[in-house]
Parts: C-alpha cells; sequence; structure tokens
C-alpha cells in the first residue's frame, strides 16, 4: 500500500537548502505555504534553520517515525543516503534528483545500488528525476513537490511519468478553478509505478475520476490488468503522445526509449475501458464534468439556451459525436408553453430567450430532469446585464444538487463582471465552460464513458474444430530448420488446420506439373513462385492470373523458371477468385500483450486509404463485429450502388479463428493474408504470409 506516502504524517529533505531558487528549498515553501498537517525536518549540515524551520545535520538526529523524505543531492551520495534512511526506518523515499538512469550506463548503475539498498530496508523509491507528489485533503495537505500549482481540494487525481505534461494538466484545472485530489509524478519509476498509483487511486474515496498521462508503456500486460480492474469502478482519462512518427521521437527522446510510432496502447486503452484523448485541453474538460456528475444513461441530450447560436455550434458537436437530440415529450411541451414566454422556441433545443429568467429555466431544468425523453441536460447560458443571472445560476445548482441526470453549462459572461455567477456555479459543483464547444466536448466526453461501461465484449469463442497440434507442428518444424517466413504450402496448410478459408491450391515442382495442377483445380487459375528467397512475387514477375488453359499455365511457370534464380523454386497453382471485393486480415505480435489482429478493405485500398482497424488477442464476437463496422469503407461491406454486399458472417468468423491461432501459438510473429476476397456467400484467401 501507498498510504504513507500519500498520506505522510512527517516530511524529511534531505539537500534542504537555504537559497530561495532552489528544490531543496522549494519543497520547504510548498509543505509550508500549503500548509501541512505534520511536521517538516530539513536536513542540512551547514544551516541552523531552513525557512524559519530548524533543521538537522542527519537524518539521524531527526525524530523518529518519518513517512516521507524527498532527496535533493547529487546522484552518486544517494546510496549511502538511502541506507541512512533504511537505518532510520524511513518508509518512502522521493528523489527529485536527476543524473540516473536517463542519462545512460553510469547513472543506471547508481540507480540500480540505491534500489537494492531500499529493497533491504523495504522503502518504498519514488522517482528518481520526479517531481513528487501532491495531496489537497485538507487533512494531510502534503505538497511534497517543487512545483507551483496550489490546487483547492477536488475529486481529479492526476498521474503522470513526464512531470511537465502533468503540471500543464494541473494548471489546467486551476485556472478553470476546479480543485484536484492527488497529482504524482514520478520520472524514471524505478520501484513505484503508474499502474501501482493507478490502483491505490481506484482504492482512493475521494478520488471520482483518474487522468493519465503516457509516452509509452514499460510493463503493458500489467497497466491493462490493473486499468481494467480500475477502469471498472471510476472514470480513467487517458491521453498518449508520440501518435506520428516526429512525435514518438520526441516521446522517446524524452523519455529514454519508452514510446514508439505504433497503435498498440490505443488498443490497451480501450481493451481496458479507458477513455482516449488526442488534446489536453478536452482532457482537462472531461475530467471536470466527470468530477461532479453522475454517469448518463445514455447519449440523448436536451439543450437550454437563452441564445441560438451556442446551442448550433453545441449540436454539431453532439451529432458528430454520435449523439441524439430527441424531440420534447408532448407533456413537456404542454407544461414548457404555459411556463415560458409566448415567443419561446418549445422545441430541443429549447430557447427560453434572452430575457429569460430564473422562473423560465428552472421550469425547463425540472422538465427535462423528467422527461424519459433525455439522458443529459446541456445549458447555454449568457448573462445579459437585465437579468437577474444570480437567481439562473442558484436554480442550475439547486437542480444539479437533486442528481436526476449530468447538467454541463456553458456560460457565456465576463467572469471579471459576473463573479457572483460564476462563484455560484462553481461552489454548486456545475462544471462550466466559457466557448459552447469546450462544453459541448466535456458532456460528450461523459456520453463516451458511458458506452464504455455499458458495452459487454464478452467472452472469446473457442473453436473445437481446430487442428492445434497440425498447426503447431508445421510451425515448429520450419523454426527448427531456421526459417523465418513459412513457405506458401506451410501457410495455407496452417490456416486450413484452423479451417480458415483458402482458394483452392497445389504445389508442384515443373512447369508441366503446374498445368496438371491447373487443370484438377479448374480454370482459370493463379500462377506463382514460390521460394524462401522470394518475398515480393510481383516485383520478381513471380504472380500470373488468370490463365485459361494448361498451355497458359505451362508458358507461365517456365518463364518464372528463367526470371527467378532459385534453387528451391516451386509453383503454387490457385484457383483465380475475380469479382470479390479484396479485404485484408493479419495479426503483428506485440511484447507482453499477445498479438494485435488487423482488419480492412485490402488490394489498393490498404496501400492507398490505409482503412484498416486493429484489435487486441483475444478477440470476442462482440470486438469482431465491432471492427467490421469501424472501418471508413463499411458501406462497401453492405453493397453501394447496385454491387452485391459481402459475408460478413464469414469475416467475422475468419478474425475469431485468426485470434485463436496466434493465441495458440504466439511463435507466429506477424501474419499478412492479403487479399482475401469478399463475396456474398463467403470469403477465400488469395495470398497469405506468416513470418516467425
Amino acid at each position: 500500500m501507498l498510504d504513507s506516502l500519500f498520506n505522510p504524517k512527517s516530511v524529511a529533505i534531505i539537500g534542504a537548502s537555504t537559497k530561495d531558487l532552489s528544490i531543496g528549498n522549494r519543497v520547504i515553501k510548498n509543505l509550508v505555504d500549503f500548509d501541512f498537517k505534520g511536521p517538516v525536518y530539513p536536513i542540512n549540515p551547514k544551516a541552523d534553520e531552513v525557512r524559519g524551520i530548524k533543521a538537522y545535520k542527519s537524518i539521524m538526529d531527526c525524530p523518529d517515525g518519518i513517512d516521507v523524505v524527498h532527496m535533493v543531492i547529487p546522484a552518486k551520495f544517494v546510496p549511502q543516503a538511502v541506507d541512512d534512511c533504511g537505518k532510520k526506518g524511513v518508509k518512502n523515499i522521493i528523489i527529485n534528483s536527476g543524473g540516473f538512469s536517463e542519462i545512460g550506463p553510469e547513472g543506471e548503475a547508481i540507480e540500480k545500488d540505491f534500489l537494492e539498498r531500499a529493497k533491504k530496508y523495504g522503502i518504498r523509491m519514488f522517482g528518481p528525476n520526479c517531481q513528487g507528489i501532491i495531496n489537497s485533503d485538507p487533512d494531510i495537505r502534503a505538497y511534497c513537490n517543487f512545483t507551483f500549482t496550489k490546487p483547492e481540494p477536488g475529486a481529479i487525481s492526476i498521474v503522470a511519468l513526464s512531470g511537465g505534461v502533468a503540471e500543464v494538466i494541473h494548471q489546467g484545472f486551476a485556472q478553470m478553478g476546479v480543485g484536484t485530489r492527488i497529482y504524482a509524478s514520478n520520472g524514471n519509476a524505478c520501484d513505484i509505478t503508474i499502474p501501482e498509483i493507478i490502483r491505490y487511486l481506484g482504492d482512493d474515496e475521494g478520488t471520482r475520476v483518474i487522468v493519465t498521462y503516457v509516452e509509452g508503456l514499460r510493463d503493458p500486460e500489467t497497466f491493462m490488468q490493473v486499468a481494467k480492474e480500475v477502469a471498472a469502478k471510476k472514470p480513467v482519462l487517458a491521453m498518449k503522445a508520440g501518435r506520428t512518427k516526429e512525435g514518438a521521437k520526441a516521446a522517446a527522446s524524452h523519455t529514454g526509449g519508452l514510446a514508439k510510432e505504433d497503435i498498440a496502447t490505443d488498443l490497451i486503452f480501450k481493451k481496458a475501458g479507458i477513455l482516449m484523448f488526442h488534446d489536453e485541453g478536452e482532457l482537462i474538460q472531461a475530467a471536470a464534468a466527470f468530477a461532479s456528475q453522475s454517469i448518463p444513461k445514455g447519449g440523448r441530450i436536451g439543450i437550454i439556451t437563452n441564445t441560438g447560436g451556442p446551442a448550433v455550434i453545441a449540436t454539431d458537436i453532439f451529432v458528430g459525436a454520435g449523439c441524439t437530440l430527441p424531440p420534447l415529450s408532448d407533456k413537456t411541451k404542454t407544461f414548457l408553453k404555459e411556463k415560458l414566454y409566448p415567443e419561446a422556441s418549445i422545441n430541443n433545443p429549447v430557447d427560453v430567450l434572452a430575457t429569460a429568467n430564473a422562473g423560465h429555466y428552472r421550469a425547463c431544468l425540472d422538465a427535462m430532469m423528467d422527461d424519459d425523453s433525455f439522458d443529459c441536460v446541456f445549458v447555454n447560458f449568457v448573462t445579459p446585464f437585465f437579468v437577474d443571472t444570480d437567481s439562473i445560476a442558484k436554480e442550475i445548482v439547486e437542480v444539479n444538487a437533486q442528481g436526476k441526470k449530468p447538467i454541463v453549462c456553458n456560460l457565456m459572461t465576463d467572469p471579471n463582471e459576473w463573479t457572483e455567477t460564476v462563484r455560484i456555479l462553481r461552489e454548486g459543483n456545475v462544471p462550466f465552460f466559457p466557448l459552447p464547444s469546450e462544453a459541448a466536448r466535456a458532456m460528450t466526453g461523459l456520453v463516451r464513458y458511458s458506452r464504455v461501461v455499458s458495452r459487454d465484449i464478452g467472452e472469446p469463442k473457442q473453436f473445437t474444430d481446430v487442428d492445434k497440434t497440425k498447426a503447431l507442428g508445421i510451425i515448429e518444424n520450419a523454426k527448427s530448420a531456421g526459417k523465418e517466413f513459412l513457405s506458401a504450402e506451410d501457410v495455407y496448410d496452417v490456416l486450413a488446420a484452423y479451417q480458415i478459408p483458402v482458394a483452392a491450391w497445389k504445389i508442384t515442382a515443373s512447369a508441366d506439373e503446374a498445368a496438371k495442377a491447373a487443370e484438377e483445380i479448374g480454370f482459370p487459375v493463379v500462377v506463382k513462385a514460390d521460394a524462401e528467397s522470394v518475398v515480393h512475387k510481383s516485383d520478381m514477375g513471380g504472380v500470373a492470373i488468370n490463365l485459361e488453359d494448361a498451355d497458359a499455365v505451362k508458358s507461365a511457370a517456365e518463364t518464372m523458371g528463367r526470371k527467378i534464380d532459385a534453387a528451391d523454386l516451386k509453383f503454387l497453382v490457385q484457383k483465380f477468385m475475380p469479382g470479390g471485393l479484396e479485404i485484408i486480415l493479419g495479426a503483428k505480435a506485440e511484447e507482453g500483450l499477445g498479438h494485435m489482429i488487423m482488419f480492412g478493405l485490402g488490394g489498393i485500398y490498404v496501400e492507398i486509404m490505409k482503412d484498416v482497424v486493429f484489435n487486441l488477442t483475444p478477440v470476442t464476437p462482440f470486438e469482431a463485429e465491432e471492427m467490421l463496422s469501424s472501418i471508413k469503407g463499411k458501406e462497401l461491406l453492405d453493397g453501394v450502388r447496385g454491387q452485391k454486399g459481402v459475408d460478413k458472417a464469414s469475416i467475422m468468423d475468419s478474425i475469431k479463428r485468426l485470434s485463436q491461432l496466434v493465441s495458440d501459438i504466439p511463435m507466429i510473429q506477424e501474419m499478412d493474408l492479403n487479399p482475401v476476397m469478399a463475396f456474398e456467400d463467403k470469403i477465400v484467401i488469395v495470398d497469405a504470409r506468416i513470418g516467425l
């Protein structure tokens, strides 16, 4: 447990400094200014006091029972200082100093040394090269950190390796007047990890929502396991950097190579039920809504406005996010016609007019709270000088306190003039934002999470008609022979073992055999060169399609034999399957996570449009169906402009079988089934590649 770290009763600072512009001084100032409830022990062998607090020559001279020690000393002195803390019975050490694994082998050796000593004494290490922690609990008020944002007590907790981004997020909440609960930025994370902190925050009753920022995951398997547990209890909101090649390089250089340009982290978030954001502003806005509002039952939104344009902006965002604006019920319409001005627009949005008073707003709020047509209520509220806006704010707060449905407010005002209106909403825990787009995105965050927690992805199907022993034997033999890629014959035999449909085929050793095989398969056929050294067959003239007789097959095979100089050259003869929609299936191993399964449009679509989606194994029936509906060209699967739709059930079946295959045989490093021809009544794989 991390209770003594986040709820310390006493704090010591090894490296306390009398210089104002130093971390060893700033930590003490922050503890004092934040009104830390326990004693603070500055440790400086040359000073009698630091910031008016008695200083000690050594940790050994301090009173016993210290929960947290800050170390702000050069790296080379840290191992001995850890030994001293161990002898003193210190529970946790926060190392603010740098000069450890982030600088290379020399620093890594020092980090390993102090970590071994800490383990010997049962000390938990936070950092090194980190900011520290903050706990705003009024009974604790621990500012074990050298940053500058002094949060009001709140329900949002923040955890991130990157102190810079964590502080930007923290400052964003402070500028909005939104309080936070616990803040943790752990730098190198040599001992206490992000998953461990997330688990702690998941059990923390004062934390309603967890915000995290990642540039990469050191232990993705543990992260996903913990995130699944915690996200089932409370919202976890995450932002990931390094989504572009350039961004990944920048992130990697910053975190010592943690980040890489891939989508595995996105898939972990999705699988675990974490709500992902690509913009820190949207992350902050959504978290502010989660901090005080309940989770809606769905995405049906009722809008109350006293000005038209902002409601239109919000509507566009809601519809774009898949929300709906249902009409008012007849009962609600009748009620509002009696309560509002005759000129008011009794629709959704309800336009109460700029002259609307507190009673008008209250009537709309009560009606929408009682109307089963709506899951959430969105309020556009401009503050005219000719209206008692304070009384309107009080009515919004009263309805919000009932907790029937979530409310988000777009407050369009001058906060320096309408200070009381702002104060009423803020103290009434109504999330409000100056721009309609910000407020709308905050509400869509609530709706997105509602969808996450309500979706039941189910369990993966286990097929009993597969021959795992046969497939495993093929792959083990290839591995023993030192092969990096399976031959075409082996690939198709592995797929057949898992009942993944392949176009009829035969492997032949000569042009004459190829012609004979073609007659047995039935024309038209395709002939492909098959040799271990031939990877890109088309580029080497190793593919001939739509061959309609034996002579054409023999001629094509003879031509390939002349062009391709390979001692192990064979010829794959396969049934030509024109006329279907080209799709692609694939798999790629991800360390610690199993495999990513890919589905998308194949052929030129995959080269130009890259219209593919991924999921982590095991893929459940729900997830397989979700993959088909997630590509941009999903309408092509159903048929467009007179074209017939394809057999989506067979595609989903093959996705699930592919998931089971790579789960059963993790030696498969990558698999590319492209193209797969999808027809109205079946799908057929016509080219495949498996790497080990």
